[in-house]
């Protein structure tokens, strides 16, 4: 497994963390200490936190990890065999948007939150390519709080490596990266507080999956 050295300052130029079939880019700390402090307590406040669903060798269970969907329509999101529902954003959200969307160049029009609350809880092997998503859209992932590995697996050569997420950084995973590369949040015994995960995305309205249309 290879791990990227990274900075602990921001970069001005993104180091692109795969080397082949897709892009993902790391920025760095994007948001200063203090006010990424800030964004943290009111996101762990305000958020309508909620225990995720997750389809485990056919049986459904409730998972200590908390989730949240919000977006600038009631997107529906269909993953693990769970259907949500996006929520109207709160103003944190839409200022942490614009933060994004700044730095990217890209639109985003919903986002995915998880809550881990110790290194315990963590995420296993998968791609974000649900049919809900812009096919190939780039997704903005900002974390608050402990600092967590974020691993990759190429799909055909099993090759793997790993970044260090920064409390405020910015990482973005674009291109045919989901088609190629599977993700994952190992989970760890050596961290004992809690991390919030914001993927900013892009759902494909040409699919139909408003409620109200």
């Amino acid at each position: 497994m290879h791990n990227l050295d990274l900075f602990a300052e921001p970069e001005s130029t993104p180091i692109n963390v795969i080397d082949y079939d897709g892009l993902v880019e790391y920025h760095g700390l994007l948001i200063p200490a203090q006010e990424a402090n800030q964004y943290f307590d009111a996101l762990l406040q305000k958020i309508e936190w909620q225990s995720d669903q997750a389809n485990i060798f056919g049986k459904q269970i409730l998972t200590k990890r908390k989730v949240a969907w919000y977006g600038d329509k009631p997107f529906s999101y269909t993953y693990s065999n769970s259907t949500k529902m996006a929520l109207p954003w709160i103003d944190e959200l839409v200022t942490l948007k614009g933060i994004v969307e700044d730095k990217t160049g890209t639109k985003f029009n919903s986002c995915l939150l998880n809550l881990y609350h110790t290194g315990e809880e963590g995420m296993a092997w998968h791609s974000d390519g649900e049919k809900d998503l812009l096919k190939n859209g780039a997704i903005g992932s900002l974390s608050f709080g402990a600092e967590r590995k974020f691993s990759f697996k190429h799909k055909r050569t099993q090759k793997t490596l790993s970044v260090s997420l920064q409390h405020g950084s910015l990482l973005v995973m674009k291109g045919e990266t989901q088609s190629h590369w599977l993700h994952r949040l190992p989970p760890t015994k050596k961290v004992d507080s809690p991390r919030v995960n914001l993927t900013f995305r892009t759902i494909d309205e040409d699919r139909g999956n408003l409620d109200n249309c």
